[in-house]
């Protein structure tokens, strides 16, 4: 099948012929699997796995220290910096997970690309490529082998991280299993040496990753300080966009059509008898639901950044007309605003006070200041935050205007 490659990488398919095509070849591995079973199973994990137990222990070393690296970089950089740039608490305290994520994934992306650009695989241009050349126990080229460490050990910690560092979510159980089917399939496939596939399983996976935590940070970053900075909320928009496309373009549809035909239907042309042929396609199919699932049930088109793992969408809150329960005060005033319990205001969220109240920065009635969430102070949210459509400011009247009122 070597040879056939060289007449020009195969045309990438259309969505009917991959179900088609990789459909009837999946029927016909079944039809053709007269001893399918645990023995099987168990006689290919003797004949076709290489896996050493010096690569186990340093994928395990490797999980300990994100987990340690992670530690260090949240106390001494992290935690610092929201403190430093003013976030507000609620930011300053989900922004050390997101600066962290996007580190890492802005570099195994970046890795990644280099792989395939900027070497001699044509694995992305000619997918059916990978299984080419493929031997069971075939030696695993060192830059490979490095992403395959790095990105092994990053997902062994991520279940941890997911368990007990990260804030739990409402699809915090789908990412757990998200993280366990990405770290058997990073684990398997270089034990069955499919790791010509896996990196570019990484490489389409990555990018919306990347661009799903730069978007949170922009989210983070845009109120701040008690003002609101425009730079950031452009770079949030603009983000969000980018993320929409890419998680379409790269996972749902360069995925199923690269990575799903190529081991679902090209597998078999160039190995007949391919080890665990289902296991991998099942976990990759698996993947591929999560996306879609992501996708339609956790997108929403008006607030990307909740999509997914992120938290609730700063959307317009309608105001109950009550401004006699709002004093007054303007920008330029060192006074505070203190809610006292139960008491309800609308308003630009400054810092936590000390105590159960809140200090604000900003205290308006809605028919001068619209579109500010409006909450109870001893509630769930009881931080209030700016949920502004407008990137301009709204500036409070003079005390003498309030005063006339």
């Amino acid at each position: 099948m070597a040879a056939a490659g060289s007449a020009g990488p195969e045309p990438m398919p259309s969505y009917a012929q991959l179900v088609q095509r990789g459909w009837g070849s999946a029927l016909a591995a079944a039809r053709g699997c007269a001893d399918c079973g645990w023995g099987l199973a168990r006689r290919g994990l003797a004949e076709h796995a290489h896996l050493a137990p010096p690569e186990l222990l340093l994928l395990a070393l490797g999980a300990l220290g994100w987990t340690v690296l992670r530690s260090a970089a949240t106390s001494r950089l992290f935690r610092p910096l929201a403190k430093r740039c003013r976030l507000q608490p609620r930011d300053a305290a989900k922004m050390p997970e997101s600066a962290w994520k996007f580190l890492f994934y802005l570099g195994a992306w970046s890795y990644s690309t280099y792989l395939l650009f900027g070497t001699d695989y044509p694995f992305f241009h000619d997918p059916p490529s990978v299984f080419y050349d493929w031997k069971t126990g075939m030696a695993v080229p060192r830059d490979i082998a490095v992403a395959y460490l790095l990105q092994g050990s990053f997902y062994g910690h991520s279940i941890y991280a997911t368990l007990y560092l990260d804030a739990w979510r409402k699809d915090s159980v789908v990412m757990l299993v998200h993280h366990v089917v990405t770290l058997v399939l990073i684990v398997s496939s270089y034990a069955f040496r499919y790791h010509k596939v896996g990196i570019l399983v990484l490489f389409l996976h990555d990018i919306s990753d990347v661009q799903l935590e730069f978007t949170k940070l922009n989210v983070y970053f845009k109120s701040r300080g008690g003002a609101h900075h425009r730079l950031h909320a452009l770079a949030a928009d603009l983000g969000c966009l980018s993320f929409c496309l890419s998680w379409f373009w790269f996972r749902l549809y360069w995925f199923p059509l690269k990575v799903l035909y190529a081991t679902s239907y090209c597998s078999l042309r160039s190995v007949p008898d391919i080890p665990f042929y289902f296991f991998f396609n099942v976990l990759l199919l698996l993947l591929t639901l999560m996306n879609l699932y992501w996708f339609l049930v956790s997108g929403r088109p008006q607030c990307l950044p909740t999509w997914p793992s992120s938290d609730a969408c700063p959307v317009p809150v309608p105001v109950p007309e009550e401004p006699s329960r709002c004093r007054p005060f303007s920008h330029g005033s060192s006074e505070r605003a203190t809610l006292g319990k139960g008491q309800r205001t609308c308003g630009r969220s400054r810092q936590r006070s000390g105590g159960a109240g809140l200090s604000f920065h900003l205290c308006l009635p809605p028919t001068v200041h619209r579109g500010f969430c409006c909450q109870s102070a001893d509630g769930p949210g009881a931080e209030l935050k700016d949920a502004e459509y407008d990137t301009q400011r709204p500036r409070a009247p003079s005390p003498a205007k309030l005063r006339s009122r």
